[in-house]
């Protein structure tokens, strides 16, 4: 049984976020199980409800919570993006890297988004919607986006409501790291557009819409890393 520690209350939410993580590794929960409330988790961390709503927000935007309104914070993953899941980081050729893994996503994510069209709730919608929004601000703004468009995509997967899907978020949090470490804002504006195109296509429960509009934001993403692929290895040997 994991013993929660009590913490100086000095201590930043960082600190409360990892001791968090550690507490769901260690009792073994699996995705769809419920953590202690804020008010549990603030008492016996010796912290405010505020330091911790601020952690279960960190690893909800990394795909390890899901904060239900009305219901309680749930299991939505066990493995952090920065712990490497997959194994990848001993793999060279990150352009190369970049394009297979968006081929997985082109395999997975349209058909992840259409069946999230169809199943997704009102809530789960708004949450989408508030999702695309800060992403795009923060897109906009030229601070660093990439939490929360993993967390976006970790919310369309959510959606789908197939207990299967919610194992292979970590490829889809892989890939979106990977793409945008590579590509650096190259594709804001076509990102921000087809970003808008799925929601309101999953909003419209249109799991037609919902599929092509992800197959578009998807495809502009491949053909952006295999340009810079092709300059990567041109210039490689000159």
């Amino acid at each position: 049984m994991y013993q929660f520690e009590k913490i100086d209350k000095r201590l930043l939410g960082e600190q409360i976020e990892e001791e968090l993580m550690n507490y769901i590794l260690q009792e073994r929960l699996e995705v769809g199980q419920k953590i202690p409330n804020e008010f549990e988790l603030a008492e016996r961390f010796g912290v405010g409800r505020s330091t911790v709503r601020e952690a279960v927000k960190a690893l909800a935007s990394k795909g390890i919570l899901e904060v239900r309104r009305g219901s309680g914070t749930y299991v939505a993953g066990t493995s952090l993006p920065g712990e490497d899941p997959l194994g990848l980081s001993k793999l060279s050729d990150k352009y190369k890297l970049a394009l297979e893994l968006l081929d997985v996503r082109l395999m997975l994510e349209p058909e992840i988004a259409a069946s999230a069209a169809e199943q997704a709730t009102r809530e789960e919608i708004q949450e989408l919607v508030r999702l695309c929004d800060e992403t795009e601000a923060l897109y906009r703004s030229g601070k660093n986006h990439i939490s929360k468009d993993i967390e976006f995509h970790t919310g369309i997967a959510r959606c789908s409501k197939n207990r299967v899907v919610a194992t292979l978020v970590p490829i889809i949090n892989t890939a979106v790291m990977t793409f945008a470490n590579l590509t650096h804002r190259m594709l804001r504006d076509e990102t921000i557009e087809t970003h808008r195109a799925v929601v309101n296509a999953i909003a419209d429960h249109d799991s037609v819409g919902a599929r092509c509009a992800m197959i578009t934001h998807l495809t502009y993403n491949r053909q952006a890393i295999r340009r810079l692929w092709k300059e990567h290895e041109a210039a490689a040997e000159e």
